[in-house]
């Protein structure tokens, strides 16, 4: 007995001495844990260790409402080797490199529509992709009429910082010609489409929306090498996303929840905000529920439903499933609400499509 007291006062001992030189030690080993961190990150090269195939990541799920988990709207393609994204809501930029992409990679930015909440992280994304690839020509930014004068506000606010940095780093670092983004506008035909970009295997198509009076507004569909992703953008229940998505492997769906947003109504009229409790109203009549969402990829022959652009913030555990209402029961398929970091992989020669985490 005395023995094993004798070898338990031994034991503790020796936990407080090695406790007490891990926290003496503490700086240098978060330095050296943070220095192998540091090399891992900046080493990454998903376009490189994915395998060949269309791969989706939600860099924003999110509206303009705050929310911890969801950023501002944002969906990140690669096909192939080729990065491209889809709106630049707030955090974006942030968003994508913790899932581990470098914006230096970014070839192009598509825009669905010019609401604030689309396109106010595009300064920060466009700043990450000169200054992190080096770039010798500004990113091409895509968009619908009206994104040329989207850009010029951009490129006249970020004027006097592109001076500061190209004095600062010197031109080799951060070339002044790389500076910003390039407006490109495209108009879809009178069948309310258009392809954007088409490179051998790879083809970026955009089409016409409902979400007035936020007009032009479109979505695309994304194919590659027999994989195919449909980004509804912002939209009421729409038979042009319908249409768009005709045996789509993934739809990435806007949604709102009624019975939610009613929630919030009810909350800013308690607090004697009946304007706040007006737009609550209003947003109701140019947004998708999670059912009409689920009713389209259904009727489209969807294979798996993400939904995002989510309305209203859900805080709370089991909101979630609230917000889903019957979707799940419409859409025989799989059906999620999106959260930042969720990330589809899509082969070549598969029906497959693989979720995971980033």
């Amino acid at each position: 007995m005395k023995r094993t007291r004798r070898f338990l006062a031994w034991a503790l001992l020796v936990l407080i001495l090695l406790a007490t030189v891990a926290w003496l030690a503490r700086a240098p080993i978060a330095m050296a844990i943070g220095e192998r961190v540091a090399a891992r990150r900046l080493a990454a090269d998903p376009a490189r260790e994915l395998p060949d195939g269309l791969h989706v990541g939600i860099c924003g799920a999110g509206s303009p409402f705050t929310d911890d988990r969801r950023s501002g709207p944002c969906t990140l393609v690669q096909a192939g080797q080729r990065l491209f994204v889809f709106d630049a809501g707030s955090g974006s930029a942030r968003v994508i490199s913790r899932m581990g992409f470098n914006a230096g990679a970014i070839e192009a930015v598509f825009l669905t529509h010019f609401h604030s909440d689309h396109i106010d992280g595009l300064g920060e994304l466009m700043l990450q992709r000169w200054v992190g690839g080096t770039r010798r020509e500004p990113l091409p930014v895509h968009g619908p009429p009206g994104v040329h004068q989207v850009l010029a506000g951009f490129m006249m606010a970020y004027g006097q910082d592109q001076h500061y940095r190209v004095a600062h780093h010197g031109s080799a670092t951060v070339p002044a010609e790389g500076f910003g983004g390039r407006a490109s506008t495209f108009t879809p035909g009178p069948d309310g489409q258009v392809v954007v970009l088409k490179d051998g295997d790879l083809e970026i198509s955009a089409f016409m929306v409902e979400h007035r009076p936020v007009h032009p507004s479109v979505g695309y569909r994304i194919r590659y090498k027999g994989r195919s992703v449909v980004l509804s953008g912002d939209t009421k229940k729409s038979v042009a996303v319908r249409d768009a998505a005709k045996g789509a492997d993934l739809l990435v769906h806007e949604a709102l929840s009624p019975p939610l947003v009613a929630v919030f109504k009810r909350a800013a009229l308690q607090a004697n905000r009946p304007a706040l409790a007006k737009i609550f109203d209003d947003i109701l009549d140019y947004h998708a529920t999670p059912e009409e969402a689920a009713e389209t990829a259904r009727d489209a022959g969807v294979r798996r439903l993400v939904l995002n652009h989510v309305v209203p913030l859900l805080a709370l555990p089991g909101l979630d499933k609230a917000f889903l209402g019957r979707a799940p029961d419409i859409h025989t398929g799989p059906v999620s609400v999106a959260l930042d970091g969720d990330f589809f992989s899509l082969l070549p020669g598969s029906t497959d499509v693989a979720a995971s985490r980033r």
